[in-house]
């Protein structure tokens, strides 16, 4: 009989761990999704070129980047190797020409409209997963993205003749990019990932001193430039310390809320309003996202019980 009381004593301290860590998941998830949100607002903010502005966040990113990396290694007192082989440096050549198409994309049309745009890449990814290694493409996916192509469509027409066409062509290009480096990171499981983005992100510094001026930036333009390459890098530190907490369907659902916060932050700090043609897109695609990283996430948790 003693020992049934005792039970629930020796269990409750696992399950606290669990609950625990689950609320620090979405904690640092969430707050990877606002870091990200920021990338629009910060990029608009700075005068200096795209190409100067993805050499300056290369640099102070890949030093944060690096210092994570090293310091996760030696805390977990792993002898795994950081050479990236050709797979490796692969996944940072590809990410850094995704990230210089998402830079420049906002400078050249809305904040909300990249940010929607972007919010498309998952579904991309499973077209890409289903062209090239035959993955299963599940029907709610395929509709979920018929919609949000239609959201799409609807924001890229309206820029039609408006000078935001070049803008929202880039956007989708990054897109592109970005859901075909999420295949690759499924397929090389044995690259260090987190180690490629900072590799990655040095590559653009190196390449924003042979196509330009790097230097020719005002003092104001360097203190938004050291905050953009930390956000970035404290984005893509706390999304990483995040989803190792809790299950991909929930980092998925709280990730996209990336989204909305980036158009919030326009409106805030650059008094930025996107057309109307934009915000109905937006909204298509925004209720097809969250409806199908919801049901992504009501699944796994119907799953767990």
């Amino acid at each position: 009989m003693t020992d049934t009381l005792d039970m629930p004593e020796k269990l409750a301290p696992p399950a606290a761990d669990v609950a625990a860590e689950r609320t620090l998941g979405i904690i640092l998830v969430s707050a990877s999704a606002i870091a990200f949100a920021l990338t629009g607002v910060l990029t608009k903010s700075i005068d200096a070129d795209p190409l100067t502005i993805t050499c300056w966040r290369g640099f102070f990113g890949s030093i944060l980047i690096s210092f994570y990396v090293l310091w996760r290694r030696r805390r977990s007192g792993s002898r795994e190797s950081l050479k990236l082989g050709w797979r490796g440096w692969l996944l940072a050549v590809e990410g850094a020409a995704a990230s210089i198409a998402f830079i420049s994309a906002f400078k050249f049309t809305y904040v909300a409209n990249v940010a929607v745009i972007y919010a498309t890449s998952p579904f991309i990814a499973a077209l890409l997963a289903f062209l090239f290694v035959r993955e299963k493409f599940r029907p709610q996916t395929m509709v979920a993205a018929a919609v949000s192509l239609c959201g799409v469509a609807i924001m890229v027409g309206a820029g039609l003749g408006s000078g935001h066409l070049f803008g929202d062509g880039l956007a989708l290009l990054m897109t592109a990019g970005s859901a075909l480096y999420m295949i690759m990171v499924r397929a090389f499981r044995d690259s260090p990932v987190v180690w490629a983005g900072a590799v990655s992100a040095f590559l653009l510094f190196v390449l924003g001193w042979f196509v330009t001026d790097p230097l020719a930036v005002s003092a104001r333009d360097v203190v938004l430039l050291a905050a953009f390459g930390c956000s970035f890098a404290m984005a893509s530190i706390l999304w990483t310390e995040g989803s190792r907490l809790i299950p991909s369907a929930e980092a998925g659902l709280l990730g996209s809320a990336e989204v909305p916060f980036a158009i919030l932050f326009a409106l805030l700090f650059l008094g930025e309003v996107p057309p109307m043609a934009s915000i109905i897109g937006g909204a298509i695609v925004l209720c097809a996202v969250f409806a199908h990283a919801g049901r992504d996430w009501l699944k796994a948790k119907s799953a767990r019980s």
